[in-house]
């Protein structure tokens, strides 16, 4: 090289700011719910992974279907009552939002042992494996069921009443655990209390499937469904996008003051069960009337949720209210997808687990 030479400069490539990449384990993600929030993980440009963990018992591998050649996705098929298949599960994992339980107020009075060891020992399962694979956080679905026979309304995160279920004791144990986890490990916890989820891919069949989609399966069937009670019972039904906007939101949050908190995931609306088949009479142009039956043992008799706290440490906003829900789900159910989806493949439901 002569001195009038320079030596040759390697120009290197300007940074790109990329956001971080996640690998997230969704819990009970052939479910109803479970496979909503997957299938909007999986859309997410800062997502290298999404592993749902299911035992198939309540949920379905048609909802899942949808996303089995996108690279992103892994399906295990296993019990969160074993701890070695959480451990496995939790394995290379940054985050978890753990939606596996076995629902419903009437199957945990009917069998209550079964939704203890799923709903308790299965979460303790998920958190000590969460904990012993370094996951910093954990977003975990709660329960409206938790405020009980709390009078007041609309519900607020720090007013709760006696559990009046099984299955409400279980989800409210399932906050405590988190709490105390929170205290003794290096762990994240974020309760999303759901108030009465309704959508696409939730179940119509079934000895414990939720109104919603009874009311639609019998509009669709012509065959009138039956209200337990008046029909005065009212509730805060919320369409599972706004579920699925709150687990993103919890899961990816970068606020210190919104960790180690509940919060209502609902829309602050309160519909009857006469008003809620109305509705769908009007969208649907059907002339049926319900039956009346019995109350349910267990049930509470109004809920309405004060979402001011997950508004204001979360940013979740409802973007979609019952109308427009129904009017969604409606159409999905009466597509071609639903014709197919529930009739070939018999979930384990009603088979002891």
């Amino acid at each position: 090289m002569t001195n009038n030479q320079h030596p040759t400069t390697t120009r290197q490539p300007l940074a790109v700011n990329r956001p971080p990449s996640h690998r997230i384990l969704v819990t009970g993600g052939a479910g109803f719910i479970g496979s909503n929030i997957a299938g909007a993980l999986l859309r997410l440009d800062n997502v290298e992974l999404v592993r749902v963990l299911d035992n198939l018992a309540t949920g379905h591998l048609k909802n899942l279907k949808e996303f089995e050649a996108n690279p992103k996705f892994e399906f295990v098929e296993g019990d969160i009552r074993d701890f070695s298949t959480c451990q496995k599960a939790c394995d290379g994992i940054d985050l978890i939002t753990h939606q596996a339980a076995l629902g419903s107020v009437p199957r945990s009075i009917n069998d209550p042992v079964t939704t203890n060891s799923v709903n308790i020992d299965g979460t303790v399962n998920v958190f000590f494996a969460a904990k012993e694979a370094g996951i910093n956080k954990v977003v975990y679905a709660c329960s409206s069921s938790t405020y009980g026979d709390s009078p007041y309304l609309p519900k607020r995160e720090d007013v709760t009443g006696k559990p009046l279920s099984p299955y409400a004791v279980t989800k409210l144990v399932n906050e405590l655990y988190a709490d105390v986890f929170s205290r003794f490990y290096n762990i994240n916890f974020i309760g999303l209390r759901y108030f009465n989820i309704f959508g696409p891919k939730q179940d119509p069949n079934g000895a414990y499937a939720a109104v919603i989609p009874l009311f639609i399966k019998a509009i669709l069937e012509e065959s009138p469904p039956t209200i337990n009670g008046d029909g005065l019972t009212s509730r805060d039904f919320t369409y599972v996008d706004n579920a699925v906007q709150a687990n993103i939101k919890a899961l990816f949050t970068k606020k210190v003051a919104a960790l180690n908190q509940v919060y209502n995931i609902a829309t602050n609306e309160r519909t009857t069960l006469l008003e809620l088949f109305d509705y769908l009479k009007i969208l649907t142009g059907s002339q049926m009337d319900p039956i009346h039956g019995p109350e349910r043992l267990g049930d509470v008799k109004h809920s309405l949720a004060d979402i001011s706290k997950a508004m204001n440490y979360l940013e979740y906003v409802p973007e979609v209210k019952i109308k427009e829900g129904l009017r969604r789900t409606f159409e999905w159910y009466k597509s071609a997808i639903y014709k197919d989806f529930f009739r070939q493949e018999k979930s384990k439901e009603e088979v002891p687990l």
